[in-house]
């Protein structure tokens, strides 16, 4: 099964790029990263980024906390475009499950992205809310998991036996933090994995031979000990 791999960024110019780039087979983003790239005004950056990525699947999140504005957000997004994913925190601020939005939302038909995810229980109350007919994605952020120490595979694992009977709902790897952890997402059969721009350049280059690896390691480290007028 493949892997697909999405760009998570909000930058105009990395979408415009990776929007052609075969690899790249759809789009994260959120508030954060539109922040990061310049963002004033959030419908108007999105639809910046929609008249760009027109065919791509693109997750545009809601920043809402509280679920009714949680819904109003989503519904105003979902109109921007047919290839938006709403993103939905799978909880609020104050822990309380995000069920009534996700699932009145999945009911109308919205394609949900279900986002912040770290349990299976978690996925479970999901799986248990969604309309099974329309588009869902659950991503589990699996490189915050282990930045705190917690192995994500088998939740990652887990996740995927939990939905694989249904074709509508897709695991996603999210919060990469290396290369190598699209072949840790495919191993486990995991449907997506987003990615930065800088780890999406690294995939494009796997397929080096262990004696290629060596030799451009010792060829940086050459090039910076001379730029460094280093003497002994």
């Amino acid at each position: 099964m493949k892997t697909k791999i999405y760009c998570d960024s909000a930058n105009l110019k990395t979408i415009k790029k990776f929007n052609n780039n075969n690899l790249v087979d759809g789009f994260t983003t959120n508030p954060s990263l539109m922040r990061e790239s310049g963002a004033k005004d959030y419908k108007k950056y999105s639809l910046d980024l929609l008249n760009i990525c027109k065919t791509k699947p693109i997750s545009l999140e809601v920043f809402a906390d509280s679920f009714d504005q949680m819904i109003k957000q989503a519904e105003k997004i979902n109109l921007w475009g047919k290839n938006i994913y709403v993103k939905i925190p799978v909880v609020n601020s104050r822990g309380l499950f995000s069920g009534k939005v996700i699932k009145l939302l999945s009911k109308k038909g919205v394609k949900l992205n279900v986002t912040a995810v770290y349990t299976t229980d978690q996925v479970k109350k999901i799986i248990t809310n969604i309309n099974k007919e329309s588009k869902t994605i659950i991503s589990i952020f699996s490189g915050r998991m282990g930045d705190a120490g917690k192995d994500p595979l088998p939740i990652i694992k887990e996740s995927v036996r939990l939905t694989k009977r249904f074709k509508n709902i897709k695991i996603l790897w999210a919060s990469t933090r290396e290369a190598y952890n699209y072949l840790q997402a495919k191993q486990c059969g995991c449907s997506i994995i987003t990615m930065p721009p800088a780890i999406i350049e690294k995939i494009s280059k796997f397929g080096k031979s262990n004696r290629e690896l060596t030799l451009d390691t010792v060829r940086k480290f050459l090039k910076d000990s001379k730029a460094s007028n280093f003497k002994i």
